[in-house]
This record gives C-alpha cells, structure tokens and sequence, in this order.
C-alpha cells in the first residue's frame, strides 16, 4: 500500500538544523515526524511506551513519561527546541527547564491559559471573542441546594462570560427549575476542565437527576457547565504563528462529530467569505494577544447566534489532518518547521477539496502481534478508493471509539454544491468497508 508523500516547501542541506524534540509519541508525534523527515529535520521523542506510533520515526526516544521533567531535560539537552502532543503538560515543572534557557514552541506562558477549560473561557472574556455561556459547576446551585463545598454564589455576569456571550444567554425565564442560578436552566452540558478529550470528560445533564448523579461522582471545581448551543455547523480554524508575529490561517473546515467523537472533516468548509473572515480575526486575535508561536486550532459552533468559540487546542489538531495531502504545507511541516526556526511554508490548499473521515474502532481486539497485520483486508480496501490516502497508526488493540487512523479522499468540485455532493458519495464508499462504532 503506498501513500502519497506529504508536499512540504524544500529544505536544502545548509538549511538543516539540530533536531527538535517532541514530548508524547502517539499519532500526532508520529505525523510530526513524518513530517520533519520529509524536511530533513531530525526528531526525538519522549514516551515511556516503545511501541507508540511515533517511536518508528522519530531519529530517537527519551524513554520517559511525558510529565517526567527530568526525562523533558534530557531531552532539552540533544534538542534546540521542544514542542509538545498534546497540552497535559506539567507547566509548574517545567518552568524550572524555561529559566534555564530550554526553548519550548510554544512558550509555558502562552500555553498556561490554554490547557484549562475554565481559564481559557476566562481567556475569551478577557479579549471579548464569543464563546457560550458558562459558569463553574460548583456555582450553578443556589446556595443550600447542594453540598456545602459546591454553594459558591458568584456574579452571574461573569458566569455568563463576555458580552458577546451574554447576549446569546439563556433568558431568566419563569420556568428556571428551582435550586438553579437565576437565568439558568436544562439542558447543559458539563465539561471536567483538563484531561478530557474524544467525548471524554463531558456530561449532557438534561434534568436535575443528571446533575445530581454528577455532582456526586466529580469535584465540582474541577468542572464547568455551559448552555448548550443551538448550532447548523461545527467549523474549525486551524491557525500558525512564528517567532517573528507572522500569522497565517488554513482554510475553515467543516467536522461533523459521532457522539462528541470527531468522525469526518470537510475541507473547505461550505460557509460565506464573511464567515471566513470573522473567524480568522478571532483566531489572529487570540494568538497575538497569548505571543503564541506554533499551530493552533479552534472549534466554532455556527448558529443563529454567529461563530462561538467551543475550544481551543494548542497543537495540531485531528481537524488539520486534511491539510498533509489537500495543503501546500501540512500542519506537520509547518509544526517542524516553526520550532526549528525555518520559514512557514504557504497554506492554501492545492486541491478544490478533501474529505477527512477518522476510522474509529468498532469492535474490541486484543492487541496484535503485529499491528501492521490489523484489519488489513479492511484497510486495503480503503486505500483503493478513488483520491484516498490512508493513513494507518499501528497502535496495538483496538476498542470502539479509539483512533485506529484516517483517510483522505481528494474531491474535484467544481463549487461548494459538487464539493458537498462529492463528499456524501465518498463518506458513504467509506462506510460501506469501515462502519461506526456503537459507542
């Protein structure tokens, strides 16, 4: 099975660098490496696992977990830069390694109001970008209505956050079921403020019952609660920033979620230029304003309330994936390519556009011997479809839900009807070879 090579700028020999490290080795490390290979760049990695998908390209492995500081010094000491996977990071730890010169892309104080749901609604405020309204759990209960280390009364103008945000709020209408703050009601959805990913670390609470059953197994703290938003499309920007405050922004992209699990992208997504534009102004806001350096992506809900921000994911992004075959320059490359201190490469996409489709598991499997051998059949077929590029992560054990890989299916157009019309075609092809999980 042979995939197309990712198209990235060239790098001649006396643009090399020294390598660049990665903290995490799973399948977005594994795409980053791909990537710094194709430009040259050697790439180490920092895992505990040897098996993750990135120690099979990176040039070498810190065998270390990922919040292990001393194992992130080690790695400092080959690397002239360091990115990380994702952003459960140990930020306090690693503050030590930033005083004594480690350059991390981004830099700790970029991320640090990022890898926390609260601060990053708190964020928003702040710059007046849109987002839902919130507020933390353990203030949503008037006081007496719930245990006594969730009965905070806060300001309800800062539980509803900016002022954009305010005028999408839930009105304080007269059926608010009673023991809510006043203006809120069910349904919302709850969100843990770190560690969730792939659906995990939410919560629909639809009636009381929901509440109480999660207040009692949580720490309200730890947790906020937004109104949920009335929504025809979930769009998501992906955004890149260099040393030098050069942004630039990737085609919007349409996703569509399988039980608050990614299951394809749309690229580019079918909305106004207005729509576009509006979007990449908050993006270009919010990386100018954090002195943010890397690639970034955010989540929008669009609606009749306009573009909200639902999250913000410093780091590549499963949304991006489309970019390694439909952009000049994938995320990956431009990843490498911003922490080694190269020149971001252009990110209009070379293609009229992409179908995205995450292949999830559906079944339970042990894992394999050989990881490679897995659902072979299955995946053959994939990549024969017309304009596919499958990419396979040869993680071991399979479980519904779980991103085994994804393929790409290149679309021809012409325009955003044949795009759409295309996309279904290819998406149901898909289907018929790789079903969805029953999560």
């Amino acid at each position: 099975m042979v995939q197309p090579r990712p198209a990235t700028p060239h790098v001649s020999a006396a643009e090399r660098r020294p390598p660049i490290g990665v903290v995490g080795g799973g399948q977005l490390a594994w795409m980053l490496a791909a990537a710094a290979r194709e430009l040259a760049l050697p790439l180490l990695v920092q895992t505990p696992d040897p098996d993750d998908p990135a120690t099979r390209l990176a040039t070498d492995v810190i065998r270390a977990a990922v919040r292990d500081v001393e194992g992130t010094r080690r790695l400092a000491q080959r690397c002239s830069a360091i990115t990380f996977e994702n952003e459960w990071v140990d930020l306090a730890g690693l503050a030590s390694l930033a005083v004594d010169g480690v350059s991390f892309v981004p830099s700790l104080t970029a991320l640090e109001p990022l890898v926390c749901k609260r601060s990053q609604r708190e964020l928003l405020r702040r710059l007046n970008l849109p987002s839902p309204p919130w507020l933390p759990l353990s203030e949503l209960l008037l006081p007496g209505e719930g245990d006594d280390h969730h009965r905070r009364v806060g300001d309800l103008a800062h539980a509803q956050g900016s002022p954009a945000a305010s005028a999408a709020a839930p009105p304080a209408a007269t059926n608010t079921l009673p023991g809510l703050r006043p203006g809120w009601q069910f349904p919302l959805m709850a969100k843990a403020v770190s560690g969730g990913y792939d659906g995990k670390g939410t919560a629909l609470l639809r009636d009381r019952g929901d509440l109480d059953a999660l207040l009692e197994r949580v720490d309200p703290e730890q947790w906020i609660v937004e109104t949920v938003v009335e929504f025809d499309q979930e769009l998501s920007q992906l955004v890149c920033r260099d040393r030098d405050g050069r942004v630039l922004c990737y085609p919007l992209v349409r996703t569509h979620q399988h039980q608050r699990v990614c299951d394809w992208v749309l690229a580019p997504a079918p909305v106004s230029h207005a729509v576009q534009a509006y979007a990449r102004n908050i993006a270009t806001s919010l990386l100018t304003a954090l002195d943010y350096v890397g690639v970034l992506s955010i989540e929008f809900f669009s609606g009749p309330c306009g573009l909200q921000v639902n999250e913000i994911a410093p780091r590549t992004h499963n949304s991006g994936h489309v970019t390694i075959e439909a952009a000049h320059t994938s995320q990956f490359a431009q990843q490498a390519r911003i922490v080694a201190g190269l020149p971001m490469g252009p990110v209009e996409f070379k293609v009229p556009g992409a179908l995205m489709v995450n292949l999830l598991g559906f079944e339970h499997r042990q894992a394999d011997a050989h990881s490679d051998d897995a659902y072979r059949a299955e995946r053959e077929a994939l990549a024969a479809l017309p304009g596919a590029a499958l990419h396979w992560y040869g993680k071991r054990g399979a479980r519904p839900g779980r991103k085994l890989g994804h393929i790409t299916l290149l679309l021809e157009g012409p325009g955003p009807a044949a795009l759409e019309q295309q996309a279904r075609a290819r998406l149901q092809a898909v289907r018929a070879l790789w079903p969805l999980p029953s999560l």
